[in-house]
């Protein structure tokens, strides 16, 4: 029994190894690779159809010279939805409700960012910096301004991600308490929360995925 309703994002582990190591390798193990073979079958076609898709869209707004996170990015995005789906599953831990490891992922990949724009356009990106046309007396509070939002980005990153997610879980669980609770007292009212817990659960898988896809779009954006 749970001592509380946060316990359910606590580490699980087993003979005293933490199992998020499994859950994080365990994406990888879902998808078919494609065969040698030059005709795939229909779910390899399907999964090539929506990589491509996604990354034809992500790449869109970037120039040549980004096109060459294409990979990285891909295989982020279909990690965090993998990851993020899975633990919507009974009997499941998530690993992206850890706010550490969501912040492992977005401090190495925003720096890479920041270091890249610096040593291939210095002068644009100090530009972001102040902007054009910005009065003399102003310019010292808007580049401390600037670069606490600069620092700030992989922050918000992480954060996002975790509250979205743990918060979806969270009222999952506090309906699903209510329901049990209200079945034996009140059937009529119990079967009606049900059905506002079987929405949620579509709307949290929604969330999930556009989660995921606004992790990986903030990153590019940030490219």
């Amino acid at each position: 029994m749970m001592v509380s309703f946060f316990d359910q994002f606590a580490s699980p582990s087993y003979l005293g190894i933490p199992l998020i190591a499994v859950a994080i390798a365990l994406p990888w193990v879902l998808y078919p690779t494609p065969p040698a073979r030059w005709i795939n079958n229909r779910l390899i076609t399907i999964q090539g159809w929506f990589i491509n898709r996604f990354t034809n869209q992500l790449m869109l707004p970037l120039n040549v010279g980004g096109h060459k996170w294409a990979l990285l990015l891909a295989s982020l995005m279909i990690f965090l939805i993998t990851i993020n789906m899975l633990g919507l599953l009974p009997y499941t831990f998530t690993p992206t409700t850890q706010l550490s490891l969501n912040m492992g992922f977005a401090v190495p990949l925003w720096l890479a960012t920041v270091i890249i724009g610096m040593r291939n356009q210095p002068t644009v990106a100090l530009g972001h910096l102040l902007p054009e046309g910005t009065p003399i007396p102003l310019i010292p509070v808007l580049i401390i301004i600037e670069t606490i939002s600069l620092f700030i980005r992989p922050l918000a990153l992480g954060v996002r991600l975790t509250a979205n997610l743990t918060a979806g879980h969270l009222l999952i669980q506090l309906i699903a308490t209510a329901v049990f609770v209200l079945l034996p007292m009140m059937p009529t009212v119990a079967i009606l929360t049900a059905a506002v817990l079987f929405l949620l659960t579509l709307l949290e898988v929604a969330v999930a995925m556009i989660q995921a896809y606004v992790f990986v779009l903030l990153l590019s954006l940030y490219l």
